[in-house]
């Protein structure tokens, strides 16, 4: 094996020897009026890792993450998920969303469609399962995210907790290797915050990869293994939750947190 080839067999593990699910280098985006919204992005994610995103509005986290399943193209730079490439190959890009789950701010559920039709219909249409295995590990997943008995509800039956539930259990169901979560609960009340969040814990504690982009700085401290801060486009700091909230090193680490806690 050649030193370039153990260099770059070095970077897809950790300190510890796990493997990166997530392997992003250098990653540059433009907008198409020209606003450069990444900087040389570089962060690996590790297999059974949760890593917390924060940063002002508009420093590009949401962009960042959303790269990772292209849903965002980026210009320059690297990004693998699991060993596959982002790259404009259709194939590619099926081959990772099928890995990569994804919850948004909004819940994004089919409103004509009950609680475990969204929850069966892209096990039933992309991994092409027969209707009652989608539906027995749909019904599971519901249990997991407690809102069995809201099955056969519509979306506009629900709270707004419970939309977001069934959102996670909707991208569990496809049984990804990754899930990212792009500010879950800034869409809720306060009140309803705190049932998505254990839905998250949980998840963490099983072993999930995750990423996640959040202000909530009760859920880094307790579940995150790193933090990370972007700000204007690039990575400013990244550390465990106690260093990073406890003594951040960068200065700009310092008044972001100052603003928050």
């Amino acid at each position: 094996m050649t030193q370039s080839e153990t260099e770059a067999q070095e970077t897809l593990t950790n300190a510890q020897g796990v493997e990166a699910v997530i392997v992003s280098q250098d990653v540059e985006k433009w907008y198409d009026n020209g606003f450069h919204v990444l900087k040389g992005v570089s962060l690996n994610i590790y297999k059974g890792e949760v890593v917390v995103i924060m940063g002002p509005s508009g420093s590009g986290k949401s962009t960042f993450i959303r790269t990772f399943n292209a849903l965002e193209p980026y210009q320059k730079g690297k990004i693998e998920i699991d060993g596959i490439e982002i790259a404009h190959d259709l194939k590619n890009i099926e081959a990772i969303r099928r890995e990569v789950g994804m919850v948004f701010q909004q819940f994004n559920l089919f409103p004509h469609l009950t609680v475990l039709q969204n929850v069966t219909l892209a096990p039933i249409w992309v991994r092409r399962w027969k209707k009652s295995k989608a539906e027995e590990i749909a019904m599971r997943l519901l249990d997991r995210v407690g809102i069995r008995e809201q099955a056969y509800k519509y979306p506009g039956q629900l709270s707004g907790g419970q939309q977001q539930r069934v959102a996670i259990a909707r991208s569990l169901a496809m049984q990804p290797k990754v899930m990212l979560f792009d500010e879950p609960t800034s869409a809720l009340d306060p009140e309803m915050v705190r049932e998505v969040l254990d839905v998250m814990r949980n998840l963490a504690k099983d072993g999930m990869t995750m990423v996640c982009v959040t202000h909530e700085v009760g859920f880094a401290r307790e579940v995150a293994d790193r933090v990370v801060l972007m700000d204007e486009g690039m990575l400013v700091e990244e550390n465990t939750p106690e260093a990073f909230f406890n003594n951040p090193k960068e200065e700009r680490s310092q008044k972001f947190l100052s603003q928050i806690l």
